[in-house]
């Protein structure tokens, strides 16, 4: 599986912005799809994460009720909408994607196989 981030920019804080995590090489069928994030100086951090069949969703702390994860599968795509974004959103965001990741560990990075190439979001306060 080949995925490609997309979407970031420059926002100010409380707008708002979507990014793209659009998968090729096969589909993404029996995957979850996660979003994590990476600032300057600082560990990577789960933000989202969706599975795929089933659709249900799961949440960082830090963003639940301001983001939501949802997916096309029409485009193979999942995406990332961030509202009401903070400063400290600022990060590049990589999508991930894993087809033998068991539920309780969609938070964990290592869980992993598929890895974007990363969208900087950046929020100017």
């Amino acid at each position: 599986v080949q995925l490609q981030a997309s979407g970031g920019g420059l926002v100010q804080a409380g707008g708002s912005l979507r990014v793209s995590c659009t998968a090729s090489g096969r589909t993404l069928r029996n995957h979850f799809i996660g979003w994590f994030r990476q600032a300057p100086g600082k560990e990577r951090e789960f933000v989202a994460a969706i599975r795929w069949n089933s659709q249900h969703t799961r949440y960082g702390d830090s963003v639940k009720g301001r983001f939501t994860i949802s997916r096309d599968s029409t485009k193979n795509t999942v995406y990332l909408q961030m509202n009401s974004l903070k400063s400290e959103d600022t990060a590049v965001y990589y999508c991930a994607a894993g087809s033998s990741i068991i539920t309780s560990s969609q938070t964990m990075d290592t869980q992993y196989d598929y890895w974007g190439q990363g969208t900087l979001v950046t929020v100017s306060s």
